[in-house]
């Protein structure tokens, strides 16, 4: 999609949401002038400027990416903004920077996650939390219909018992809301979760 495209979305929706070029800036930290080149299509905006007017313009990151011609459907494009670097500096821009993101520290999550989910209250977190947690995110990403699929093969036991425990211990680490970035870090906090679900086919295929 062009970018003057893009650009025609985010004039409409600072409009209605009577938000000024300048109010976005600073909610944002995006240059003022950076924002006016990606209005006029003179600027392709990237996945962090998404990620940032996102939470300014209460939008999905879905919606904005498609806007701006991303791919939401492709295991390809999952690469792309899912990115250690781009995790790292949107935390550190928003201030919320608190601990080196790493994909080493969602390996130990899951592997924690792993020990839980065999056990009776790991089972039962699945069992009652997980479409609790599907309606909460909505069709937030590529790796929510991963996660589905995940799901059934948990509740309907299609696996061995150390592939359960791999799917759990992905399925657990979308459901609780404390895991390498928190998911009120919203968008990019549900960033790991999709590394995650990477991280279990990874191993699952193994």
């Amino acid at each position: 999609m062009p970018a003057d495209n893009f650009g025609n979305r985010l004039k409409e929706l600072l409009h209605t949401r009577a938000i000024s070029i300048r109010k976005c800036s600073e909610q944002t930290g995006i240059d003022k002038a950076t924002i006016s080149r990606i209005i006029n299509g003179k600027r392709k905006v990237n996945i962090q400027h998404l990620n940032k007017f996102a939470v300014c313009l209460d939008v999905p990151i879905t919606e904005l990416m498609h806007a701006a011609g991303y791919s939401t459907d492709s295991q390809e494009s999952l690469d792309i903004y899912t990115s250690m670097k781009e995790i790292d500096q949107t935390l550190k821009s928003a201030d919320l920077y608190y601990d080196h993101f790493s994909k080493e520290a969602v390996h130990q999550q899951l592997d924690r996650y792993k020990q839980y989910v065999q056990t009776e209250d790991g089972k039962q977190t699945i069992h009652h939390q997980f479409k609790k947690k599907l309606d909460e995110v909505g069709s937030i990403g590529p790796f929510i219909n991963q996660l589905k699929d995940f799901y059934v093969q948990f509740m309907q036991c299609k696996r061995t018992p150390s592939q359960l425990a791999i799917i759990g211990s992905a399925l657990l680490y979308f459901i609780i809301p404390v895991d390498v970035v928190p998911d009120y870090i919203f968008p990019i906090g549900y960033v790991d979760d999709a590394i995650a679900v990477k991280i279990a086919l990874k191993s699952l295929s193994n």
